[in-house]
Order: structure tokens, then C-alpha cells, then sequence
């Protein structure tokens, strides 16, 4: 009986129309024609269905066909590409490698040691060898963790799609100190981010600076970003995050997994001049972890002074990928955005299986967030099981109490008459 009740109940979400009068909120979308971009804003997010599966759109009533797109990062590949014809040459460590196909920016050195500088000099061509070589960059790497101030083995390479790349490295490396490399492929498009919350307060606890946050539920957070003064010029701070849901009543899970301790890395700069050599690094993002989004959050963002002086920090901001919300706008059409209808599931349009965005798009902002004047409630539409429980409750044990006196009635002994 439960089991059929849950199933009609799951039926009658699934087959939910979405009608304005049952949306909560709107904004209006300023006039554009053409392919047309719609930032979707953080606070969308908290007041939408999960996932924004209720975000409609509307032109003078009607409903109109869209597709969300999430910007993407840059993706590190996991797998270490071998290194190819290592050896030495004048002094000097070389090697080659092979590159993906495709465009790439940074390259992971994977450097064993420390407590080194080398400058990392990086020619590219299209074959192994028999080609011109075209000269990328020079690099400085270095290991200064004795003097606590981290380590990189990053080279910022600009955009490129070399398939093989030649390495000449100078200085107290030697070939047996490289193990192999890997790369950062770009999306196709430089990602952005949109400010989820930013604060300046930094409380000191002992050693460690802290900022919190709270995050509305169901507001995606994909990275922390850190703007610190500037001094000092040279610093490394490891950092760890820690969400935990705001509401903490029974009926919210406390399992283990809604509580997240990730110790995420850290932060890192590094302006100086060493042993003649100009050293210039930045590392102030660090990605969030994932959590359930499902209620209400606070992030705790803690920064390790150890025995420095604590880090004057302009923002640390909670960032989230963009997302877009793309159609085709008539330029003398009226839309408006429509959501909080928890009641219905993502929609299907033919537009976003065949969609292909356009470099001319134009990119808008919907106005406030208003209430619908025309909202009312969805009517519940739920078994009368579901309902009213208790009742089902009740008939179970009158159920249970007349299959036992009819038990107990068959169980008296039956009394024999003497012949």
C-alpha cells in the first residue's frame, strides 16, 4: 500500500504542467534579439527547484524554448605523459614531449627533490624531430620550502598546440629529477565566475585566520578566491574548508557526508629575485569541495598563519561558475523568467539538443526578482493515503487487532460431547 501511494505520488510530480500562476517569483528579461545569453544570478539558485529544473521562460505568455549552459574550467589531466629522449647536453637537463591534440596553457612538471631554482627553456614543434623548432618561453620553477614559501613547478605557457614540445632545463636538476608532465587543456572559451558571497572579516583563532559564509541551499560553489594586500610580496598558507548544513533539527541528515573537512592546498605568492633570477607565482584560488546543496551551508575558511603574521586579506569571495540561460529573443517579443515550482522536472527542447552558441550573442541580465502576482499554490495533489497517514495507521491496527481476536478465537479448545 505504501509502496503504490509513493509511486502515484512520484507519478503526479512527474507529470506536472508548468502553469505561471504556480511559479513564485519572475524577472523581466530586457529586449535583445537574436541569440541571447541570460546570466543566471546565485540568488536564482536559492529560491529555484534543485538543479533550476523549473526555470521557464516566457514570451507574452508563451512558453520558449532554451538551453543552459555552465562555463568550464580549465581541465587538468590526470594521466602523466611520459618524457621522451631525456638526457643532458651541454650542461643542462633536456627532454622532449608528446603533446594531446588540441590547445593547452600550463604544463605540471612532476619534479622529485627539493630546495632548487631552474629556469626551464620551452621550444615547440608539429613533429618529433626534422621540423623548425618555434621557441615558446623561458620558465623559472623552484622548491623553497626550507624558507616556507612553497613550490612550483608550473610553466604559464601561452595558448598552445604544439604536439611536441623540447625542454632544456638549467640548473641543479638532473635528468633523473623529471619524472614526466602534465597538461592543462582550455575550454573553448576563458571560464567565469560569479560572486556568491564576499566578506573582509577575518577572525584570528590562534594561529589561523577564519572567515565563514553562509550559503543558501541548492547555490552551487565551485571555488574560493583570496585578494590579499600587498605584503607581504612573499607568502605560502595552507588552507581547509569546512561545510556543514545551518539547520541542525532532526529531520536534516547528519550522516558523515553532510559534514565536509577538506584540507584544500594552499595559497601562494611569490615576488622576488633569487640567485639572479626573477621568481613571479600566484596561486590565491583554491576549489571548493563537494557537498550536498540540498539545505542551507556554512563555510568555515581557515588559513594557517603558523608563526607569521596573518595575511591582510581585501576579500576572500565564494565563487560559482557561470551559467547561461541562451535562446533565440524576438527583438519585439516581451519574455519573463518564471521559477519556485519545486512540483516539475527539467524540460526537454528540441532547441538545446541542436543548439550551438554563437560568437555574436548577446549577453543580458535579467531585472529583480519580484513575486508572482498571479501565484497560488499547486493543488495537492497527493492519494489520500499520503495525506492523512495517521488514518492508514489506524486502519492497519484495527486490521491487526481483529486478525487477533479472530487468532484467539481459534485457538480456545473445542469441548467433545460424550457418547
Amino acid at each position: 500500500m505504501i509502496k503504490i501511494s509513493a509511486g502515484l505520488l512520484l507519478l503526479a510530480l512527474a507529470t506536472a504542467t508548468p502553469e505561471i500562476k504556480y511559479f513564485q517569483y519572475e524577472r523581466a528579461i530586457p529586449k535583445s534579439s537574436g541569440q541571447s545569453c541570460l546570466v543566471i544570478e546565485p540568488g536564482i539558485f536559492a529560491h529555484a527547484a534543485p538543479q533550476i529544473a523549473d526555470l521557464r521562460l516566457y514570451r507574452d505568455g508563451a512558453e520558449t524554448p532554451y538551453v543552459i549552459r555552465k562555463d568550464a574550467p580549465a581541465e587538468n589531466t590526470e594521466k602523466i605523459i611520459p618524457l621522451l629522449n631525456v638526457g643532458s647536453r651541454g650542461g643542462q637537463t633536456v627532454f622532449d614531449a608528446s603533446l594531446p591534440e588540441g590547445h593547452y596553457s600550463d604544463l605540471q612538471l612532476a619534479v622529485t627533490g627539493q630546495n632548487f631554482i631552474a629556469t626551464v627553456t620551452v621550444s615547440g614543434s608539429q613533429t618529433e624531430t626534422g621540423s623548425a623548432e618555434t621557441k615558446v618561453g623561458a620558465y623559472t620553477i623552484f622548491d623553497l620550502t626550507s624558507q616556507k614559501l612553497g613550490r612550483s613547478t608550473v610553466l604559464h605557457l601561452p595558448e598552445s598546440d604544439f604536439r611536441y614540445l623540447h625542454f632544456s632545463i638549467k640548473g641543479p636538476l638532473t635528468p633523473e629529477s623529471f619524472t614526466g608532465l602534465s597538461v592543462e587543456r582550455l575550454p573553448a572559451s576563458q571560464p567565469k565566475y560569479e560572486t556568491i558571497a564576499e566578506t573582509t572579516r577575518v577572525k584570528q583563532d590562534g594561529k589561523s585566520s577564519v572567515l565563514e559564509f553562509i550559503v543558501p541551499a541548492y547555490v552551487p560553489v565551485d571555488r574560493i578566491a583570496f585578494t590579499p594586500g600587498a605584503q607581504p610580496a612573499l607568502f605560502s598558507r595552507d588552507v581547509s574548508i569546512t561545510v556543514e548544513p545551518v539547520d541542525k533539527s532532526p529531520a536534516v541528515d547528519r550522516s558523515p557526508s553532510r559534514l565536509t573537512t577538506v584540507s584544500a592546498g594552499d595559497i601562494l605568492r611569490v615576488h622576488s629575485i633569487r640567485n639572479g633570477q626573477r621568481l613571479d607565482e600566484e596561486r590565491l584560488t583554491v576549489e571548493a569541495p563537494w557537498v550536498d546543496y540540498s539545505t542551507q551551508t556554512k563555510w568555515t575558511i581557515s588559513i594557517d598563519n603558523e608563526n607569521d603574521a596573518p595575511l591582510q586579506m581585501k576579500s576572500v569571495q565564494l565563487q560559482m561558475l557561470e551559467r547561461n540561460l541562451c535562446f533565440e529573443a524576438d527583438g519585439n517579443g516581451s519574455y519573463e523568467l518564471f521559477y519556485g515550482d519545486a512540483a516539475l522536472e527539467a524540460p526537454s527542447y528540441d532547441y538545446a539538443k541542436l543548439f550551438a552558441l554563437q560568437a555574436n550573442a548577446s549577453r543580458i541580465t535579467a531585472g529583480p526578482e519580484q513575486a508572482n502576482p498571479a501565484y497560488q499554490p499547486r493543488p495537492d495533489s497527493r492519494p489520500f493515503t499520503e495525506k492523512h497517514p495517521a488514518l492508514l495507521w489506524i486502519a492497519m491496527a484495527a486490521v491487526i487487532a481483529l486478525l487477533g481476536a479472530i487468532a484467539l478465537r481459534s485457538a480456545r479448545p473445542v469441548t467433545r460431547t460424550p457418547v
